[in-house]
């Protein structure tokens, strides 16, 4: 979600680290950095790869001489309400506390982080005993040390006296049931044979005990609560993994949460257990896991029913009569669904713009659009990155000016590097798919929301002939008859792309002249690269919130947290307390949204004021100085 600045003072959780590692994370648990939060598929051309970095704190006028450049939500297509009260004026996200999400996971309920304890594993069944007796009472000693690691031997060696394939057969198959992550092969010694037991994993498996004595009924994913302040889902999932010696992939997950904020969310991981990980809070920092339990599947993109928002928005103008009108229309009526600012990036080349480039298949512009100089501030090593491309377009000279290789600018240059100047497809591939196709969603959400602006100035909330309800995944064209008793609630528009009608009115029409003007052709979204293939999507016109309920609270000190977060409710602090007639008023609200909808997008018709990074930022620096 957009956020707002100046930077807050962090506000630390658990204990200072003193895990192994401690120095990956603690320079950026204590400082906040002041860029954009990109979830839900946006991203700038330097984003999350570059956290890290030496100059980790930019202050007030920095970053407002940044974002003079930035985008504002007319320049995105959003430019249209649906609620007739009169706005006022208020800060978001002041603070990363101002803005909470819990997920609402499939059975529909809301994800809470409130218990620490380890859950017990039921007792075992054990499996009746074949008739392997064929061990000795001390070979089977021998094999039970070395499961455990007891002996100081690394195998046990079991000669066949009676050698016949049978007898080593059921040796081999009494050893691999009794005494699990122990195998066994036959070896040859001075013309006798014997059977070796040794330990899969040998020594390295005290380092990573998952991989063994994980019992048949426990479920094999242990999943957890994540609770994280100010920090990205996969920045937080990329800790977890150097702690605990793993890929990242072995952590699993139903959806992406904002950066600048608190949030709540369910994670799933492969044969880890509860301990394990309860034992690493003890080392982190604004990260915290909680409520175990063992299933027998991870979890997957696209799977939760959606977020629960606690927002509070700051030093608000409204009286209480327009507070309560504008909460009123959120509730009863919604907002449109336009995708919200953090999808087209925070710079003054806007991601969507990649994207169009992508798509007319103009690599030279791609390459120009990210790498070559661009007005506002930016951290000095990719101002020198830049000007150094584009005096000399060498792209290992402009790559040796930047000290993190893995931002969008240094992959493309290593690609470069790599493949030549003349191979651009080659080399932009070098770029992480998710980041790559982020351009191309760019575009095609800016597409539909200046569609969608030009539906709702032309009809209004009716709907009309000519507009698209989805019947299942399909969409259809209503009638007049149809349309009468249709509501603006069931109305989608579509993301352009090859597997998609358009409506028949005049807007829908609108399309085609828009990527016209554009260099596309509606009717050959077909890329040569199969990855930039647009298929298309619906998506509802407006949303209207669920679980809705507001409060007008007064405050005096802007430092202190407005909300009441789990873990505080877990260290049972208490709750913030307000003051009948404190200095500052502002509006607590909550409310529940499907996926893929935008918190900042509801904010705004409330507010009916410009969600941009560029316009809270001289809200903030108006209301700082």
């Amino acid at each position: 979600m957009a956020e707002s600045e100046p930077a807050p003072l962090s506000v630390e959780v658990g204990e200072k680290r003193t895990c192994p590692g401690d120095e990956v994370e603690n320079t950026q648990s204590k400082k906040l950095k002041l860029e954009t939060d990109l979830e839900n598929g946006g991203a700038s051309n330097q984003d999350e790869d570059l956290e890290g970095e030496a100059d980790d704190e930019e202050d007030g006028d920095t970053f407002a001489n940044m974002m003079k450049h930035g985008l504002t939500e007319v320049d995105v297509g959003i430019l249209k309400y649906i609620s007739d009260h009169q706005g006022f004026s208020g800060i978001l996200k002041e603070r990363y506390s101002d803005f909470v999400v819990h997920e609402i996971n499939k059975q529909g309920k809301v994800v809470h982080f409130d218990d620490l304890s380890i859950p017990a594993d039921t007792e075992e069944v054990p499996e009746p005993e074949k008739d392997y007796d064929v061990l000795t009472e001390e070979q089977k000693k021998q094999l039970s040390e070395l499961q455990l690691f007891k002996n100081k031997e690394e195998n046990v060696s079991i000669e066949v006296v009676d050698d016949t394939k049978e007898k080593r057969t059921l040796v081999h198959k009494a050893i691999k049931t009794q005494y699990p992550g122990v195998e066994t092969k036959t070896e040859e010694k001075d013309g006798r044979k014997f059977i070796v037991a040794y330990h899969v994993a040998g020594k390295k498996a005290l380092a990573a005990p998952r991989k063994h004595f994980w019992p048949k009924n426990r479920g094999s994913f242990c999943h957890f609560v994540l609770y994280k302040e100010n920090k990205d889902t996969m920045d937080a999932i990329n800790v977890l993994s150097k702690f605990l010696r793993l890929r990242p992939n072995m952590f699993s997950y139903m959806g992406t949460k904002d950066k600048r904020a608190i949030t709540v969310q369910e994670i799933a991981v492969l044969k880890i257990t509860a301990e394990r990980l309860a034992h690493l809070n003890k080392c982190l920092m604004n990260l915290k896991l909680g409520n175990f339990c063992y299933k027998n599947h991870p979890l997957k993109l696209g799977e939760l029913q959606g977020n629960h928002f606690t927002v509070v928005i700051r030093n608000i103008s409204g009286t209480d009569e327009q507070v309560h009108q504008a909460m009123t229309s959120l509730r009863q009526t919604g907002f449109i669904n336009y995708y919200g600012m953090q999808r087209f990036g925070t710079t003054a080349v806007p991601t969507h713009r990649v994207g169009r480039a992508i798509l007319k298949n103009d690599w030279n512009e791609v390459v120009d659009l990210i790498l070559k100089p661009r007005p506002g501030a930016e951290k000095e090593f990719l101002v020198r990155c830049r000007e150094e491309w584009a005096k000399t377009s060498d792209p290992e000279a402009a790559l040796k000016k930047l000290p993190n290789k893995r931002c969008v600018e240094g992959q493309l240059l290593r690609g470069l590097s790599m493949y030549g100047k003349k191979n651009i497809i080659t080399a932009f591939g070098l770029i992480p798919r998710n980041n790559r196709l982020m351009y191309i969603h760019s575009y095609q959400s800016v597409v539909w929301n200046t569609m969608v602006s030009r539906r709702i100035d032309a009809f209004g909330l009716k709907a009309v002939e000519g507009d698209l309800v989805l019947r299942g995944t399909a969409a259809h064209v209503l009638t007049a008859e149809e349309a009468a008793s249709a509501s603006i609630h069931d109305i989608v528009m579509p993301l352009p792309g090859f597997d998609v009608i358009y409506p028949t009115h005049h807007v829908g029409k609108g399309y085609s002249e828009l990527l016209s003007a554009d260099g596309l052709d509606i009717d050959n979204m077909r890329h040569k690269v199969k990855d930039y293939s647009l298929a298309g999507a619906y998506r509802r016109v407006v949303i209207r919130p669920s679980d809705v309920s507001w409060e007008v609270i007064e405050y005096d000190d802007p430092r202190i947290s407005l909300v009441h977060t789990d873990y505080e409710k877990l260290e049972n602090k208490p709750a913030p307390v307000f003051n009948k007639e404190g200095k500052y008023r502002g509006l607590r609200m909550e409310f529940s949204l499907p996926p893929s909808t935008y918190a900042t997008m509801a904010i705004r018709e409330v507010l009916k004021l410009d969600t941009s990074i560029k316009k809270q930022t001289q809200l903030n620096t108006t209301w700082f100085n």
